[in-house]
């Protein structure tokens, strides 16, 4: 699995001939730039032009599959299960899908935007992620505090902060105890490659 960054809560993961966005950003997000890469499967977390772009992830005639709010869904051979949480994000309370997804022989935790750090119970009943991606930047998202106290108490093998600034990252690395962590354009991950991790902190740059 490669992964990359793309501003806001915007990740990029693909193995093989396969694409996921999760949080994709809309041509009318006033905060950070629009997808611009195709993908087959997109996640959206929240109703919000931040994140609900998934328009953006089309090429051609090629549409992604749309993942939008709690179930359970498989597609392309990925198993997704979201569950409903609670966002402050763009001033009103509304409903954040988390999502636990199984890709390219890793699971994933994607918490979208995510502002209390309270979980779902039947997400906390899942077996540890292998990774966990949360946003880190406060105000309408989890402190980078909360988030690092969400990130210990998920057990996560590689925690991935999203919707940071340089502030708030240095915040979350200091609370982290990783203040070294350098930002790298991508992650490649193999299962055999997360044997032995236990909360590393991964900052994928922009």
């Amino acid at each position: 699995m490669i992964l990359t960054y793309h501003e806001g809560e915007c990740i990029r993961a693909s193995a093989g001939d396969t694409t996921l966005v999760l949080g994709p950003i809309s041509k009318a997000s006033k905060n950070f730039k629009p997808t611009n890469f195709g993908a087959d499967v997109a996640f959206v977390s929240l109703n919000h032009p931040d994140m609900n772009g998934a328009a953006e992830a089309s090429r051609g005639e090629k549409q992604p599959f749309i993942i939008l709010g709690p179930g359970e869904y498989e597609v392309k051979g990925i198993t997704v299960a979201g569950f409903p949480s609670k966002s402050k994000y763009g001033g009103e309370e509304k409903i954040n899908t988390v999502y636990a997804i199984d890709f390219d022989g890793l699971s994933v935790f994607y918490l979208g935007a995510i502002s209390e750090p309270e979980l779902p119970k039947d997400l906390l009943e899942m077996d540890a992620p292998d990774i966990v991606i949360l946003p880190i930047g406060g105000g309408e998202v989890l402190s980078p505090a909360d988030a690092q106290k969400l990130a210990v108490m998920l057990e996560a093998k590689i925690v991935i902060p999203v919707h940071y600034d340089a502030k708030t990252l240095k915040v979350f690395l200091k609370e982290a105890g990783d203040e070294a962590v350098k930002p790298i354009e991508k992650l490649t991950l193999k299962p055999k490659d997360i044997v032995g991790k236990e909360n590393e902190v991964v900052v994928l740059s922009v």
